[in-house]
């Protein structure tokens, strides 16, 4: 007995963690600072963690009301009805839901290279197929409704992903509209806004009540600080009903974590604190690393290093985990995770010396 022919699928490749790191260099873990997963450096909200110290006791009971009270929290936070608000386990789990909704077999999807390898992923999971549009270091890696349109090829779902990751770039708001009009009325537009809180511009949320053809993502991972809790959602159509009682995973969504993202919400100073600090962060990295740079709307900075791996890992040696962009099909970039003021000011030290010793060696 074998499994189906899984070739086509490349496995996600996840930044490495403080532990494994700290055992392979024989280390204490808190002898390293980790900026290569674009996590939150303050933690999660004091208030979710309360409230995971409350519920801890009757995680028994299935997530039925906790579920339901975070989506209609959802709603209100984005003046949408619940029924358009998709809760999931991260917010990959909700494009596997749009896939699911979506893609019949043989249906293509269309990604931005470089970009999140899941999408492709969930595409070929339900039977579909890929292609992808170019985001091109020589322009800066913008994103424009043109560039998209140059590949697109009626496509069943498109995706954007602003800001983007890895290269902090984003799709202005006009492109997206004439994006938006200018796709077959079959097609999908789906905006992954995993770093939207760090951004600058108004969420696509908005655009909603104007068009049918547009999801939006967004994960409470990153700003929120819940990432190991996997908590996502995605705003859909109005006119799609009932389709996520259709394509929902039974209680997919855990009680613990419907109920910190649901506290999360509530605690404006962490968020407020979370969103300064990258932002000061992402501004430091540019002004003071020693590489060539690009202007971020994340809580991360893109830099070209030359060597990437040699850098990433004689910087990982000297304390400072930060991520190869090579997965990404930029060999000679790494990505900086924004950390604490002092966490980020240590990568920069780190980094600009490890860089000039791997160019002199």
């Amino acid at each position: 007995m074998e499994p189906r022919d899984l070739s086509a699928h490349s496995p996600y490749v996840p930044g490495r963690g403080v532990e494994e790191v700290a055992r392979d260099l024989g280390m204490a873990p808190e002898e390293l600072t980790k900026l290569s997963s674009n996590e939150n450096p303050h933690g999660p909200s004091p208030a979710a963690v309360e409230v995971l110290r409350e519920y801890a006791p009757k995680v028994h009971v299935y997530p039925k009301a906790s579920h339901t009270d975070l989506t209609e929290r959802l709603a209100t936070e984005w003046d949408v009805e619940p029924t358009q608000v998709w809760v999931s386990a991260g917010a990959d789990g909700s494009l596997d839901y749009l896939s699911r909704a979506m893609l019949d077999p043989g249906d293509r999807v269309l990604v931005p290279d470089p970009g999140f390898s899941y999408y492709g992923m969930t595409a070929r999971y339900h039977h579909g197929t890929v292609a992808s549009y170019p985001l091109s270091k020589a322009d800066d890696f913008e994103q424009t409704a043109a560039g998209i349109l140059d590949a697109y090829d009626s496509e069943r779902i498109v995706y954007v992903t602003t800001p983007h990751n890895p290269t902090g770039s984003e799709l202005p708001r006009a492109e997206l509209v004439t994006l938006l009009d200018r796709v077959d009325e079959h097609t999908l537009v789906v905006v992954d806004e995993a770093y939207g809180e760090y951004a600058d511009v108004e969420s696509a949320a908005g655009l909603l009540d104007d068009h049918d053809n547009l999801a939006v993502t967004r994960t409470f991972s990153k700003a929120y600080g819940l990432a190991g809790l996997r908590i996502g959602y995605a705003l859909v159509p109005a006119a799609w009903g009932e389709t996520y009682a259709r394509v929902n995973t039974p209680f997919a969504a855990n009680e613990l974590a419907c109920r910190a993202a649901r506290a999360a919400l509530d605690d404006d100073d962490h968020l407020e604190k979370s969103v300064e600090t990258a932002r000061w962060g992402r501004d430091y990295l540019r002004e003071e690393l020693d590489a060539h740079t690009w202007e971020s709307a994340g809580n991360f900075v893109l830099a070209e290093v030359g060597d990437a791996s040699a850098v990433a890992d004689a910087s990982q040696r000297a304390g400072v985990i930060v991520r190869d962009c090579s997965s990404f099909g930029l060999p000679g970039c790494i990505r900086i995770s924004t950390g604490t003021r002092e966490g980020t000011k240590r990568a920069v030290e780190v980094l600009n010396r490890v860089a000039r010793e791997v160019t002199e060696a």
